[in-house]
């Protein structure tokens, strides 16, 4: 019999419907239930794409006699990160404080008050490599709370305290970064910058999207060729690697080791969109044509493997997948042998398809396979070789999908399909952004402008939005309405940053990542550094900041300085984990400037001012006086003819008809 996950939108709870463990969904009634049977809770947090809470599922989950234990001794409550980002980010804050590491699934035993006593995160079934069992781990906490109970509640409350006292490094009030902060932050990704591998750091490596951001806009802004050449570095890096798909395009989560050789396979959306954009940046920035078929190519793998039917974009691509024989392994859809290349080139193009793309014998990751690389030297291949092995894994077992739209990650679809689309005419893209903001308006947005976080088939989740939601939903209009030249967008971005204001907000600049009117969790969730995605604070910030240029507004853009105050702390001593940050830092210096393109959408000039490499401006396009957007007002054609303005503050400078000149006063 199904439980009362059967209920849910999450593909991820979903999954759990049939476990023979009595699951709830995060809600009051599975508290109650726990005080009712005086039991304590366990909190499970994992997500679709999660290789190892899949392995704990099958291992644990699905085994009768655990679930009978859990059952008769536990409340068991399953919760989606990717839904509730806040119950995952105020538990994951007290794992990591309890036991300095954090992953997923997590796993967190709760009293009846939702107070936190004991933590890990995925458990064997037996005692392996150190780690107790998960049946020892039960035992134990279930002896604790019968035998030692005062203890557990002496515990939980010591931890809550702990987390109420926890203060941000930053506090409000810092004041704008400047001129020497942002300098003082290249330095230090200079020094952690890998010289021979691209990116920042070692093993596992992430794709450093927003800090490559910062670096784009930082040499736009200052001619810093260091910047650009870390940029540059790093993108060529990546592309070329195992941790882009080579056949489908689209990139993986992070690279396993430091060469970006190994990928964990499962595929984000979050990431491809930032990727896609920081690649047609990349591309604005040097015509590099590896940047320009990266851009597209990850506009296409969005496009054609996570659209969903209703027209937004599902969440992740699992790792894992049937390799063919029964067993479900990471990579099998990925990953080839020269046998393999064999069976579906024919001997000779196979040799050189190896060569081309770093398939050995020996192979690059398990069992004699390789993942597959460009790397220097590999020899060219057949016209067809690609779009051959490309047809011959589509017949393998596909990974499953998590089908669930998450608001903030398609805003940052939107603004990355949208202006992909503008670079390389290709209006199909734009067509794509368009329909899935339609989505979240439709879908998402209620009658007061207040997002959802979720949806799946087209039903709205139950779930409120986050300030990430806010923020980046805001950023996608913003952008959308600036390629599209339709008002609709700038005003719809107006209503979302209105809301950030109203609730999100704190003293001296502070934000929340929840509503003043939100559930009330054991701690207000609050976190200003960027992680795998620009954080809400980040990505408020710079949306307001864009929002402000577009309209005038001294609210918003006050908000948007005082925001920024984290990033003076920050940016200088932890410059990678607030990219967006400094991205959006480089835009407050340079202005951001404003363009106003009198004429029709999609003109040379319209898109030579889509391309200016100015840090954050902000293009409106329309006809003069057009009251959508207020940057056109008073804005004449020159000469009956189409023309651009580009201002600071509302303040223009002549207005320009040709598209070297606006290109140079974009420079």
């Amino acid at each position: 019999m199904s439980n009362r996950l059967a209920h849910e939108t999450s593909p991820y709870l979903l999954q759990h419907a049939d476990n023979p463990v009595d699951w709830w969904p995060w809600s009051p009634e599975a508290f109650a239930e726990a005080r009712e049977r005086g039991v304590p809770v366990l909190l499970s947090v994992g997500y679709s794409s999660c290789h190892w809470c899949h392995v704990m599922a099958h291992e644990s989950f699905e085994d009768d006699a655990t679930a009978a234990y859990l059952n008769e001794h536990f409340v068991n409550v399953k919760v989606d990160r990717e839904e509730r980002p806040d119950v995952d980010a105020v538990y994951m804050e007290a794992v990591q404080a309890a036991t300095g590491r954090g992953g997923w699934p997590m796993t967190v035993f709760l009293t009846p008050g939702a107070e936190p006593f004991y933590f890990g995160t995925y458990f064997p079934p037996e005692p392996r490599h150190g780690m107790p069992s998960f049946r020892q781990v039960l035992e134990g906490v279930r002896a604790a709370w019968t035998d030692r109970r005062a203890e557990v509640d002496e515990v939980a409350a010591k931890v809550v305290r702990d987390l109420s006292e926890r203060e941000l490094v930053y506090g409000g009030g810092a004041g704008v970064p400047g001129e020497e902060e942002l300098a003082g932050a290249l330095l230090g990704l200079t020094r952690d910058y890998d010289e021979r591998h691209g990116g920042f750091g070692g093993a596992p490596k992430f794709p450093p999207s927003m800090t490559l951001e910062f670096l784009l806009r930082h040499h736009a802004r200052t001619g810093a060729e260091g910047a650009l050449e870390m940029a540059v570095d790093t993108c060529e890096r990546m592309a070329r690697g195992g941790i882009y798909d080579q056949l489908g395009g689209g990139f993986a989560r992070y690279s396993v080791d430091r060469e970006w050789v190994v990928p964990h396979f499962e595929k984000m959306l979050y990431d491809n969109a930032l990727l896609c954009r920081v690649y047609a940046h990349l591309w604005r920035a040097t015509g590099s044509e590896l940047a320009r078929r990266v851009a597209l190519e990850t506009a296409d793998f969005m496009v054609r493997e996570l659209r969903t039917a209703e027209g937004g974009y599902a969440s992740a691509l699992d790792a894992d997948s049937d390799d063919g024989s029964g067993r479900h392994v990471e990579g099998a859809y990925y990953v080839w042998t020269p046998a393999q290349l064999a069976e579906a080139l024919g001997e000779k193009d196979a040799e050189a398809a190896a060569r081309h793309y770093g398939v050995t014998e020996e192979g690059t990751f398990e069992e004699g396979a390789s993942v597959l690389q460009l790397p220097s030297g590999g020899g060219p291949v057949a016209a067809d070789v690609r779009e051959r092995l490309l047809a011959a894994r589509e017949l393998r077992p596909r990974p499953g999908r998590d089908d669930k739209v998450v608001a903030a990650w398609n805003g940052l679809a939107i603004a990355a399909l949208a202006e992909t689309g503008a670079y390389f005419d290709r209006p199909d893209l734009i067509e794509r952004a368009t329909e899935a903001a339609d989505l979240l308006v439709r879908v998402h947005m209620d009658d007061r402008a207040r997002l959802a976080r979720t949806s799946k088939d087209g039903r709205v989740g139950a779930n409120d939005g986050v300030l990430e939601d806010y923020a980046d939903v805001a950023e996608g209009f913003l952008a959308l309405a600036s390629v599209t030249g339709e008002g609709a967008w700038l005003e719809f971005a107006g209503f979302l940053l209105d809301i950030v204001l109203d609730r999100f907000t704190g003293g001296g600049g502070v934000l929340y990542d929840t509503a003043h009117d939100a559930e009330r969790l054991i701690r207000r969730p609050q976190d200003p550094t960027d992680s795998a995605t620009p954080s809400g604070w980040t990505a408020a910030a710079g949306a307001l900041l864009s929002y402000a240029a577009h309209t005038g507004s001294t609210p918003h853009r006050a908000a948007a300085e005082a925001a920024l105050g984290v990033v003076k702390a920050l940016g200088p001593r932890a410059p990678r984990f607030i990219g967006w940050g400094l991205a959006t830092a480089e835009a407050l210096l340079d202005g951001p400037r404003e363009v106003a393109v009198v004429g029709e959408p999609g003109s040379e000039l319209h898109r030579a001012a889509l391309l200016g490499r100015a840090p954050g401006a902000v293009v409106a396009v329309g006809e003069p006086g057009g009251a959508e957007f207020p940057l056109l007002v008073d804005r004449p054609r020159v000469d009956g003819g189409p023309a651009a303005y580009v201002c600071r503050h509302f303040t223009c400078e002549a207005p320009v008809t040709g598209v070297d000149d606006l290109a140079r006063a974009l420079s």
